[in-house]
C-alpha cells in the first residue's frame, strides 16, 4: 500500500481509529489533513507524523459544525490542489452525556437531544464531507473515501438506538455514494468495526463485568486494535482495492459470524 503524492483527510484523528488511519497513510507517503475537534490531539498527531518524516497538517473541526466540514474541504483543496482520500471517521457524545453509558437505554427513554446529536454526528456528518468531496474527486477523476460504520449497523444491540441507527445509515450511504460515483473513477466503501479498545469504549470497559462479557462475547477472546481497523481502512483507500467499491468490510473477531445461539459442542 503506496499512497505517494496522495492527498488525505482524517477526521476523528486526534484518537483510536482515525490516528491509526492517519499515521499509517503518512507511513507509506501521504500527506494528512489531521482533523479532530480536539485541537491539542491533532496537533499532537501531526507533529508525531513529522518527527518520523512525513507531512500533516493539524485542523480543528467540528464535523457537527457545516462550516468547519465546508473549510477543511475548502483549505485542503487550497493548499494541496486536490483530495485523494476522506476517512470519515469522528464520533462522539452530546455534551449532555459525558460517558457513553450515559447516552445509553431503551429506545422509548431516549431523549430527544442524545438522538438528534447521534445522527448529526455520525451520519449527517458523513453526508455532508461526502457532498463537499465528491465533486472535487469526480473532477480528478479518482477518489477513495471510508466511512467508519460498526458492526451495530448491521445487527440490533440494547440500549443504543440512536448509534445504531446513525451507523446503519452510514452503511447504506456508502453504498449510494458507490454507484453514483462509480463511473467517475471514485470509489466508496466502509469499515464496520466490533469492540474496538478506543477512547470511545473506554467507558463501557470500566463498567464492572463488561470487558469480561466482551471477551466472551468474540471468538478471538480480545477487543481489537485501532491499528487493525486502520489497516483495513488503508486497503480500502489504496490501489490495491480498485475494484473494490459500495463494500462494508466487517472486522470484529468474528463477533457476527455467530447465530447467537448456545454451543453445542460437549464441554
Amino acid at each position: 500500500m503506496k499512497f505517494d503524492g496522495k492527498i488525505g483527510i482524517v477526521t476523528g484523528a486526534g484518537s483510536g481509529i482515525g490516528r491509526a488511519t492517519a499515521l499509517g497513510f503518512a507511513a507509506r507517503g501521504g500527506t494528512v489533513v489531521a482533523a479532530d475537534i480536539n485541537a491539542e490531539n491533532a496537533a499532537r498527531v501531526a507533529e508525531t507524523i513529522a518527527a518520523h518524516g512525513g507531512k500533516a497538517l493539524a485542523m480543528t473541526v467540528d464535523v457537527t459544525h457545516a462550516a468547519d466540514i465546508d473549510r477543511m474541504i475548502a483549505e485542503t483543496k487550497s493548499q494541496f490542489g486536490r483530495i485523494d482520500f476522506l476517512h470519515n471517521n469522528a464520533f462522539g457524545m452530546p455534551a449532555s452525556a459525558s460517558t457513553s453509558n450515559e447516552a445509553a437505554g431503551r429506545l422509548a427513554d431516549l431523549e430527544d437531544g442524545v438522538w438528534s446529536y447521534m445522527i448529526e454526528v455520525g451520519l449527517t456528518a458523513v453526508w455532508r464531507a461526502m457532498k463537499r468531496a465528491l465533486p472535487i474527486m469526480r473532477a480528478q477523476g479518482s477518489g477513495a473515501i471510508v466511512n467508519t460504520a460498526s458492526i451495530s449497523g448491521m445487527r440490533a444491540d440494547y440500549g443504543i438506538a440512536a448509534y445504531n441507527a446513525a451507523k446503519a445509515g452510514v452503511i447504506n450511504l456508502t453504498r449510494v455514494g458507490a454507484i453514483e460515483y462509480a463511473r467517475d473513477g471514485v470509489r466508496v466503501n466502509c469499515v464496520c468495526p466490533g469492540a474496538i479498545h478506543t477512547p470511545l469504549l473506554q467507558p463501557a470497559l470500566e463498567m464492572p463485568g463488561f470487558a469480561e462479557r466482551f471477551h466472551e462475547a468474540i471468538p478471538m477472546g480480545r477487543l481489537g486494535k485501532p491499528e487493525e481497523i486502520a489497516n483495513v481502512v488503508l486497503f480500502l483507500a489504496s490501489d490495491l482495492a480498485s475494484f473494490v467499491t459500495g463494500a462494508a468490510i466487517v472486522a470484529d473477531g468474528g463477533q457476527t459470524a455467530k447465530t447467537g445461539s448456545p454451543s453445542f459442542m460437549p464441554e
